[in-house]
């Protein structure tokens, strides 16, 4: 009774249906928030939490590109890699894994694995016995290298066992067949993977290549899922490096100048070989050159290549460009006469030769054919200072060769305003400039090529995976003198050999031209003044179509330097060059200058 008063005083009736579809409206709306989370979070997957839980199981196995071979001309090895693998394992998962998932092959049927099974088939993969292997895989480590050095088809057969904790990762060996021959030319690599000298450093980048990788799923357990993602980049091999470099000529000029050096008790030597139409480098052979398998073993100052790094006064074989100059401005001619004193003076500055004479009557074939400092401070002074700098340079001097070296020295050329009163003649015979090797093959280059000078190469080409090459062109050749200048030129380099006295450098069958050199070396202590001598040889042949140059430089050799000749040198190795190209012999009557005036 009391119920329905209160009810009446409230003016209203409780609704028992009311009331239940206020609660089922409640529940539908909890359930539409929660089947909505659970949407956006399963199927949606806005914040990424699915991707995030598959990267979290995903392990990653390095696949190491094959570094690409550096090659000869030839295509004779120099260096090549080869890819190797480690075993290893996380012996926590391995030890406490009694058995393991894997999938049959070629079903889609998962079978158990016991633990004993998989290290017999490891043992029987790896060739080792059980024992070893077991012991390998047992224990608290969590990476433990079981077998090193694997070929690829190994690591193939341990990979797909899918043995708890067992992974492989790739090495690459470098190897270098030929050792010491090109060994600086080549290069070696620090830690086995990156660039460090010659070619191996400045083509790193070209022969690395890019690295693969194998992505596979994994559960909490560390345990390999059988049906779980299995991701396969392969790698990416680096290109071969093709050389201009004859590896047989190299070697045999190798020998040639480690042969002098020891003999003369010389500081270094260094031959250089090259192709006269092509700029091509046949060779650049230094004395103790060093063997990239380990470098260590020789000292650091001789693990470069001199030949480009090395700039030193040249001495008289600079006085080709003085003479070719003074044909080219028409001041001089190769028959010209010209009165030579014992000694000669100009501006206070009083120059003499190698060897004692009187007043002689010289032609600038003479001059040259005898290496007279006397003469050549005449013929260069018609010249003015400005000029003798030019065409210094327009023969390279100053100029690095750049051919893919590291540190090419672009020697030093002082401007002509900056020459003091002796310096203006100094130059003219190879005293107050420096300059490599390379550069002053490649300024006899221009004259034994109709004055054309081509650029010298030591990278060939590239040579891709699979096959294909890819040839690096050649810089643009650029005129030096005139073809008549430059033959003239040859005529006077010719009869310094028939009738001047390089006669040592002579070859029975083929007709030479060449120039001596002889300078006084700068002490390297940064003392004053001047120890010891850079003695040279620089010759082409066959003059009657000349095809390869070679110059042979020795630093500091022991004794009187008026006994020491590389003629001899010159001549084994340019005939070693002629025999191996199958260059005929020449044809026709070969210059003869004549070196005093009549």
């Amino acid at each position: 009774m009391a119920q329905r008063t209160d009810r009446a005083k409230n003016g209203k009736v409780p609704n028992p249906t009311k009331r239940l579809r206020l609660g089922l409206g409640i529940m539908l709306t909890l359930l539409l928030v929660v089947g909505g989370k659970l949407f956006l979070v399963q199927g949606l997957d806005v914040g990424g939490m699915a991707e995030a839980a598959l990267n979290k199981r995903m392990t990653q196995t390095l696949l190491p590109a094959e570094r690409g071979s550096i090659l000869d001309s030839n295509g004779t090895v120099l260096a090549n890699s080869v890819i190797r693998y480690n075993v290893v394992v996380d012996q926590t998962v391995n030890t406490k894994t009694d058995k393991f998932p894997r999938l049959v092959d070629g079903t889609e049927k998962v079978v158990d694995i016991s633990r004993d099974q998989g290290i017999s088939e490891l043992t029987s993969a790896l060739g080792m016995t059980e024992d070893d292997v077991r012991k390998a895989v047992t224990g608290d480590q969590k990476y433990y290298i079981v077998a090193k050095d694997l070929k690829p088809d190994v690591e193939d057969r341990v990979t797909k066992l899918l043995i708890p904790g067992v992974h492989t990762e790739g090495v690459s060996k470098r190897v270098y067949p030929n050792g010491s021959v090109a060994g600086g030319i080549v290069g070696f690599l620090q830690d086995g993977t990156t660039g460090q000298a010659g070619i191996e450093q400045t083509q790193d980048g070209v022969l690395k290549g890019t690295d693969g990788k194998r992505l596979f799923e994994t559960g909490a357990d560390g345990l390999r899922i059988p049906v779980g993602v299995d991701q396969l980049t392969p790698p990416e091999n680096g290109k071969d490096v093709k050389l201009t470099i004859n590896s047989d000529i190299q070697y045999f000029a190798q020998q040639a100048i480690q042969s002098q050096k020891d003999k003369l008790s010389a500081e270094w030597g260094t031959i250089v070989v090259t192709d006269i139409k092509t700029g091509n480098l046949i060779a650049m052979a230094d004395t103790d050159s060093p063997d990239p398998n380990d470098p260590g073993k020789v000292a650091a100052k001789d693990r470069g290549v001199r030949a480009v790094t090395a700039a030193y006064e040249p001495g008289s074989v600079e006085k080709m460009i003085t003479a070719a100059s003074a044909i080219e401005e028409g001041t001089s001619s190769p028959l010209d006469r010209f009165t030579i004193p014992p000694t000669y003076t100009v501006d206070n500055q009083t120059f003499s030769d190698a060897f004692t004479h009187g007043t002689e009557q010289r032609t600038l074939a003479g001059i040259i054919g005898y290496s007279m400092n006397t003469g050549t401070v005449m013929v260069g002074q018609r010249l003015s200072k400005e000029k003798r700098h030019d065409w210094l340079q327009k023969f390279g001097i100053g100029e690095a060769p750049d051919i893919g070296l590291p540190a090419e020295a672009a020697g030093i050329l002082t401007p002509a305003d900056q020459w003091d009163s002796r310096q203006q003649y100094t130059v003219l015979f190879g005293q107050g400039v420096s300059q490599s090797t390379v550069q002053t093959v490649r300024a006899y280059q221009s004259i034994a090529n109709d004055g054309v000078m081509v650029q010298p190469r030591l990278i060939d080409g590239y040579i891709n995976p699979d096959g294909t090459e890819e040839k690096v062109p050649a810089k643009d050749p650029r005129q030096v003198v005139s073809k008549n200048t430059a033959q003239q030129m040859r005529d006077i380099l010719e009869s310094a050999v028939t009738e001047g006295e390089i006669k040592d450098a002579a070859i029975d069958g083929y007709r030479v031209g060449a120039k001596t050199g002889t300078s006084e070396s700068p002490c390297d202590d940064g003392k004053p003044g001047y120890c010891g001598y850079t003695a040279s040889i620089v010759g082409m042949a066959p003059m009657d179509d000349p095809r390869f140059i070679v110059e042979v430089i020795l630093q500091r050799p022991q004794g009187s330097i008026y006994g020491i000749t590389n003629g001899p040198i010159f001549r084994s190795v340019m005939s070693q060059v002629l025999r191996t190209y199958n260059v005929k012999p020449s044809t026709g009557e070969p210059a003869r200058l004549p070196q005093y005036a009549q």
